[in-house]
């Protein structure tokens, strides 16, 4: 994938447990942005939110980064970054996110054997298209599902200006399943729509409703969840007894 722009995309959330479907979402939104004929997906990662969420029913970060260190023992690209959960407190996307682009770059520095400087001369005097995109720090986008992003609009819940950086300086790759007409919503969001282009909406075709909320329920109830979780992490939930009340 010559001349194309390097992308690694993170997302964030509880993971509480992974599922199938977590990890779907990379594999399409992988998908959706090489057909774009622009980019080239170099990583994805999970990254597990910090226990200070607070979130009800939220198991503690060591059980959610095992399940998820089980989970990616199939994939070939994608990988877990427990930075996020082992912080002191609860942190924001937006922070995540900065943490995360330094963290490229500073391994495109050592990789490409620059120094900081160098690293941004390279930038300004290579296009990100150029057979130099590896001397590029890549782009780093948040990978989220359609109801993450109608989030934006509960009063709140976000600041305003977070909302600006992760649009403008990352971009977003967002799933959208079902009838949720995510571009409506783009259009009648101003800070959205003045950015809808560094935003991708990527339309999940087979439909799959696997969510952590029912998975959870179910787990309550004694219910199956074979094929809705990996084997490993049906297993670690199995050995630690979790979700069970």
């Amino acid at each position: 994938m010559i001349n194309r722009v390097p992308v690694a995309l993170l997302s964030c959330g509880s993971f509480n447990p992974i599922t199938n479907m977590h990890m779907r979402m990379f594999e399409l939104a992988r998908d959706h942005l090489h057909q774009t004929g622009l980019y080239n997906v170099i990583k994805g990662i999970i990254s597990p939110v910090n226990d200070r969420y607070g979130k009800e029913g939220l198991v503690a970060a060591k059980h959610r980064v095992a399940m998820i260190q089980r989970a990616l023992e199939t994939s070939d690209w994608i990988t877990l970054e427990p930075w996020e959960s082992q912080q002191e407190q609860w942190v924001e996307t937006v922070m995540v996110l900065r943490h995360h682009y330094n963290a490229l770059f500073h391994q495109c520095q050592a990789m490409s054997g620059t120094s900081l400087e160098s690293t941004k001369t390279l930038k300004q005097k290579y296009n990100v298209d150029s057979p130099n995109a590896q001397s590029v720090v890549p782009r780093l986008k948040l990978l989220c599902g359609a109801d993450v992003l109608k989030t934006f609009d509960i009063p709140n819940l976000w600041k305003h200006e977070h909302i600006e950086e992760i649009v403008q300086k990352f971009g977003l790759v967002c799933i959208s399943r079902g009838d949720v007409d995510l571009q409506k919503f783009i259009d009648e969001s101003n800070i959205l729509f003045k950015h809808r282009r560094n935003i991708h909406v990527v339309r999940e075709w087979v439909v799959n409703d696997i969510s952590a909320t029912h998975i959870r329920r179910a787990l309550r109830k004694g219910h199956s969840v074979k094929y809705l979780l990996p084997e490993s992490v049906i297993d670690y939930i199995q050995q630690h007894n979790m979700y069970t009340a």
